[in-house]
């Protein structure tokens, strides 16, 4: 088996509006079509992958189950979720390790943001 990589990460939400508010509004992700599943929810593009919304209001959310995501700099991000008015934790600088910012989504799912350097 060749595994190439992620496709996309799949989160449990307690609100749809809520989550859309968020993930498009807030983070910048992008919503495309969807098919017509039973269960309500939502796909996104979050740069070449995908995040699926399923929304399940009565879902037990393991606030430190988490994925990450790769930015180029973590002043940017850290700029940019102030100025959507978002609340994250900025964690300390290790010598040697990535820089990171921790958030949650209005249901309380963990997103990872790791400071990656471009490799010439």
């Amino acid at each position: 088996m060749e595994v190439l990589g992620l496709h996309h990460v799949n989160v449990n939400v307690h609100s749809l509006p809520e989550a859309l508010a968020f993930y498009v509004d807030g983070l910048g992700f992008t919503s495309f079509e969807r098919p017509g599943f039973k269960i309500d929810g939502a796909w996104l593009n979050m740069g070449s992958h995908e995040l699926h919304l399923f929304v399940r209001p009565d879902a037990v959310i393991d606030r430190n189950q988490h994925f990450a995501l790769a930015v180029t700099d973590i002043n940017d991000c850290a700029r940019h979720l102030d100025s959507k008015g978002l609340k994250y934790r900025l964690a300390p600088e290790i010598e040697g390790v990535n820089r990171q910012i921790f958030i949650h989504d209005p249901s309380g799912n963990r997103i990872e943001f790791n400071e990656v350097k471009p490799t010439i």
